[in-house]
């Protein structure tokens, strides 16, 4: 990171409060998309996901109200008093699988058929990242044609792991493939794993088993060799990496001291880390940034909110007091999407 300059920054917050204030008057108010931002990491709720999946949501452990009283004007009130000018649209945990391979094909169609429905219908504040029917590896691959050839979304929306197998899993070697293929953006959301999720009494897995779950998918991705052998899949990860910069260089010794690894990862850990993509969706405290800012430049980080549970003003907020200069904040807050994302309208 580069010493901020305030004059660039200042201009920038000056303008989003011009909109914000818009927004008060007239809801409908649109930030500007030429230079607005770009969230990553925005949830919808379709109507018939949260009636798939009643259960399933129930069991989250967290506040459902959140989830079920979600709205498309509820997220465009959000972008525009906030400057967000898209929104990258996933469904959130507990995603779509509940062990029927024939519920989660449907599942997966009308949620990306809404998804698009939603680009559609409003150009330039949304995109779209389908869910896949994992582990269900042919109806996954069925549902990638479909989404980028007649639907044309923009990349997919995965949660860490689907039935206690995580991303690097040899399970999912044919998806990878078709991916990499078709030099997809794959977004990454944690979901909490049968192993570990009640593990402490009182503690729901949003507090340490999310940041741990993403952690534990990128390492699995790492040490199976999957990021070495699939470099054309463009990933990003939710919550600032969760806990792999402070796990970073432990992993980094462990690969160099086994050759068995390194011939999975000819490169080396951190070349195969940096490569990777991460969102600030709550990620912007001070120990959060210094750790990731140590790992990887601002070319690999983008704005994240995960609305509905948090708000863009919060991530803003977070990022106006880090040590990021404008040429960083601009490539974090679009410029780094729009390369991830180039279908974007």
């Amino acid at each position: 990171m580069t010493a901020t300059d305030e004059r660039p920054s200042r201009r920038m917050f000056m303008k989003y409060a011009c909109c914000a204030a818009a927004a008060a008057a007239a809801p409908r108010c649109v930030a500007a998309e030429s230079d607005g931002v770009i969230d990553v990491h925005h949830h919808v709720c379709p109507p018939a996901w949260l009636e798939g999946a009643r259960d399933q949501i129930a069991a989250t452990n967290r506040n459902t109200s959140v989830v079920t009283g979600w709205s498309v004007q509820k997220s465009l009130d959000d972008m525009d008093q906030n400057g967000v000018a898209t929104s990258m649209v996933s469904i959130t945990n507990p995603g779509i699988w509940f062990g029927d391979a024939a519920k989660a094909r449907k599942l997966a169609r009308v949620c990306n058929e809404y998804m698009a429905d939603l680009k559609r219908d409003r150009p330039g504040r949304f995109g779209g990242l389908a869910s896949l029917p994992l582990p269900d590896t042919d109806g996954s691959l069925e549902e990638i044609r479909y989404t980028l050839d007649t639907l044309k979304l923009d990349g997919f929306g995965f949660m860490t792991n689907y039935d206690d197998r995580w991303l690097g899993d040899a399970a999912f070697t044919p998806v990878l493939e078709e991916l990499a293929r078709r030099k997809a953006t794959v977004y990454v959301h944690p979901n909490a794993s049968a192993c570990c999720g009640a593990a402490i009494p009182d503690v729901s897995p949003s507090v340490i088993e999310f940041p741990l779950d993403t952690t534990r998918t990128i390492v699995s991705l790492l040490f199976s060799g999957a990021l070495a052998k699939y470099p054309d899949i463009n990933w990003i990860f939710s919550h600032a990496g969760g806990a792999l910069p402070m796990l970073a260089e432990r992993m980094t010794n462990i690969i160099q001291s086994q050759p068995r690894l390194q011939s999975r990862i000819p490169n080396g850990a951190m070349h195969e880390l940096r490569k990777l993509h991460y969102d600030l969706a709550q990620g912007t405290s001070p120990m959060q940034l210094a750790a990731l800012t140590k790992m990887v430049d601002a070319r690999q980080i983008v704005f994240g909110t995960d609305f509905p549970f948090w708000s863009a003003k919060s991530v803003r907020a977070g990022m106006a007091a880090g040590d990021f200069d404008a040429a960083a904040q601009d490539a974090i807050w679009r410029g780094n999407a729009r390369r991830l994302f180039p279908t974007l309208v």
